[in-house]
């Protein structure tokens, strides 16, 4: 017996790869239904590669009462509006927005890093899936946090253009056409050209000098993984389609070496480590792209601290940045609360 599945924003990126990763998982469902926009009202999209055709429909007029779970990945604005509608109507919502994940009242679940924090996800029916950038770095983190204590983290991102959606995929094709042609580049998505060159600026400016990206980094790995890890981060966008990477620098509190980190690396839910010390011994983005590991590489001592490491982390931001996060919420939802048969 399975569950009664909705994918809220199901034709955008992260909606098309939540159903590819539902397909792909076998979850166990009885029936799904794909949500969108007016706009997209009527159209049929395909329920992963399973030849399963969906109609889409209205999220003006979807009735979420006695679906089971709901995958928000629609952005704040609909969010605002239909995740309290489906919540009050029974159906449990995995929203992949930024709106409640720093709701006291709403567990922001990683589950390689704090499944147990799921079980208050009854206060109001919503469950918050990290930004793609915490969520692949908090699965690296995690378990070299259990081993040694992590005080500080310095991290630079390297955030692909799929990041921004499908107008942020569009431009940097567009752009680069352009740029072998010899016509001129207009940037519309982004505030700088992106084909061929990196915008250290993602989402809006704060008044610290920091921009919001940086900072939904520090507060949602504190509030999964350890209030009192400090970290300060650098998000830059750059002329890749899909896959973020992040360079992590990381200050334990007890010693720590690489080699003892690699083993513990090797053995860790979700992570996959190809640290070869030679040419193309790590991982690009490019490589990890439909895949649903993180990926880890270039584990090194620094020596410019006590108890110091440095480290390469890829994900496919599509995946485990965002729809696979959700999914594995679904899944931990299920044996844990949502019990069926």
């Amino acid at each position: 017996m399975g569950y009664r599945v909705v994918v809220v924003g199901a034709t955008g990126n992260v909606g098309r790869e939540m159903l590819n990763i539902l397909a792909e998982r076998e979850f166990p469902i009885d029936e799904i239904a794909a949500v969108a926009s007016p706009r997209s009202t009527g159209n049929e999209i395909e329920f992963g590669e399973t030849g399963k055709m969906l109609k889409v429909k209205n999220i003006e007029h979807f009735d979420f009462t006695g679906w089971d779970i709901a995958l928000f990945a629609a952005g704040s604005g609909p969010t605002k509006i239909y995740a309290p509608k489906a919540a009050s109507q029974g159906c449990v919502v995995i929203d992949n927005s930024s709106l409640y994940r720093m709701d006291p009242d709403v567990p922001l679940i990683v589950p390689e890093v704090n499944p147990d924090a799921i079980d208050g996800y009854a206060k109001k029916n919503i469950i918050a899936n990290p930004n793609c950038s915490t969520a692949q770095m908090v699965v690296t983190l995690k378990p070299l946090h259990d081993k040694a204590k992590i005080k500080r983290v310095v991290v630079a991102t390297y955030q692909s253009v799929s990041g921004a959606g499908k107008e942020g995929m569009d431009e940097l094709f567009e752009q680069s056409r352009a740029i072998f042609v010899g016509d001129p580049v207009e940037p519309r998505k982004f505030t700088k050209q992106i084909a061929f060159n990196v915008i250290p600026h993602i989402d809006v400016f704060l008044d610290d000098g920091f921009t919001k990206e940086e900072w939904k980094m520090v507060v949602e790995t504190k509030k999964i993984l350890d209030p009192k890890i400090k970290l300060t981060a650098t998000c830059v966008r750059v002329p890749v389609f899909i896959g973020h990477s992040e360079a992590l620098n990381i200050e334990f509190e007890d010693e720590i070496s690489a080699e003892e980190a690699q083993d513990i690396l090797r053995e860790a839910p979700g992570v996959m480590l190809v640290d070869k010390r030679e040419d193309g011994g790590y991982v690009s983005p490019v490589e990890c792209v439909g895949d649903f590991a993180t990926y880890v590489s270039r584990v090194r001592e620094d020596s410019t601290v006590e108890n110091g490491l440095s480290l390469w982390c890829v994900s496919d931001n599509l995946r485990k940045g965002a729809a696979l996060n959700a999914v594995q919420i679904a899944e931990l939802l299920g044996r844990r609360h949502l019990k069926k048969g």
